[in-house]
């Protein structure tokens, strides 16, 4: 085609599709509502997977029934090591006397912040019952740690969560 007749073609195909309707109307979309900001929460492990989900609550009241296997739950973070981030304790609230457990991290592949206390949660882990011998529930005493329950010769029941991974972040939302 010569470059005469390519142009006749390129005003034919502007001139056909320059038509007289009304042009459609402009839809303003509201601004949704801001999603809690990804960046606000901070990962720890590996990315948590698909476990089932369970509430803390009912792994503490019957550890049994989760025993060796991998849950996913939510709770507030009480307390953290001081130290190192090695470990922290997570309940399902803030209250001191709401019932929570340890969670360690899987391998000691991976710790928390050692200011994490104050924080939300989401851990998937693996639930474990173990009795602790009284040197190492000294020493986590020492490190800030509490047991409801010790045996006359220092040692405890634990229920834990050994964790393969964590999110964590703050609650910025007015009370």
């Amino acid at each position: 085609m010569s470059s005469r007749g390519l142009a006749l073609l390129l005003l034919l195909v502007a001139v056909g599709c320059n038509t007289t309707k009304e042009p459609a109307p402009v839809v303003k979309a509201e601004t949704p509502a801001p999603a809690p900001s990804a960046a606000s929460r901070k990962a720890f492990g590996a990315p948590l997977g698909t476990s089932p989900r369970a509430q803390l609550a009912d792994v503490l009241k019957a550890p049994d029934k989760f025993a060796d296997q991998s849950v996913l739950v939510e709770g507030d973070v009480r307390r953290a090591c001081t130290r190192r981030g090695c470990w922290m304790e997570l309940s399902e609230a803030s209250d001191p006397a709401a019932s929570g457990c340890r969670v360690t991290f899987k391998d000691y592949g991976f710790f928390v912040p050692t200011d994490s206390a104050g924080s939300k949660a989401r851990v998937e882990a693996r639930v474990e019952s173990k009795l602790l011998k009284p040197e190492l529930v000294a020493h986590m005493e020492s490190e800030g740690a509490k047991f409801a329950e010790k045996d006359a010769d220092g040692s405890a029941r634990e229920v834990r969560l050994v964790a393969s991974g964590v999110e964590l972040w703050r609650d910025t939302s007015p009370n």
